[in-house]
């Protein structure tokens, strides 16, 4: 059975996207290890539409896992409390999108 990737892309608010990237980089990604949270790839733009935009490919071994290990993600004391603290000077994203995307046959990404 083939994995299955989840696209998210977070569009911050104007000059927020430092404090961001900082909170998956120092927070977010080492709470992710402790649920057993995969990522494939976080991104920033360098050229294209915005530069207020963080993406991110999360990798799945089925839907079930996802809901299961993203439920307990987000329900974690330490991840509220470090957002709740990452956001003391205000909010830092405006929108969130998420895609549950699965590899065509000829991809490169199984």
């Amino acid at each position: 059975m083939p994995k299955i990737y989840e696209l998210r892309i977070y569009k911050c608010l104007p000059g927020r996207l430092p404090a961001l990237v900082k909170r998956f980089g120092e927070t977010t990604t080492k709470i992710w290890e402790k649920h057993g949270i995969r990522q494939a790839g976080f991104f920033t733009t360098l050229i294209g539409e915005s530069n207020m935009d963080l993406i991110y490919l999360l990798e799945w071994d089925s839907l079930a896992e996802r809901e299961k290990k993203w439920n307990a993600f987000q329900a974690d004391p330490e991840w509220i409390k470090e957002r709740a603290d990452s956001e003391k000077d205000g909010a830092i994203v405006a929108n969130i999108s998420s895609q549950i995307l699965t590899p065509t046959s000829y991809s490169a990404v199984k």
